[in-house]
């Protein structure tokens, strides 16, 4: 992997961790909808994938 690559990843990664923190703070206290924590778990995911690609690009 190059260093473009790799920073292009990192850049990513740190806008999916902002996807998630906003979607956690979206969430309401009480009565949270099934779209709500939909979103949640879906930038979990692209979060948890991006991560994983990385491990496996820098294994290369």
């Amino acid at each position: 992997m190059n260093r473009q690559q790799r920073e292009e990843l990192l850049a990513q990664r740190h806008g999916l961790i902002e996807d998630v923190e906003q979607a956690r703070a979206a969430l309401p206290a009480h009565s949270v909808r099934p779209w709500q924590w939909q979103r949640v778990e879906d930038a979990e995911e692209a979060l948890a994938e991006l991560d994983r690609k990385l491990e496996e690009l820098e294994k290369d």
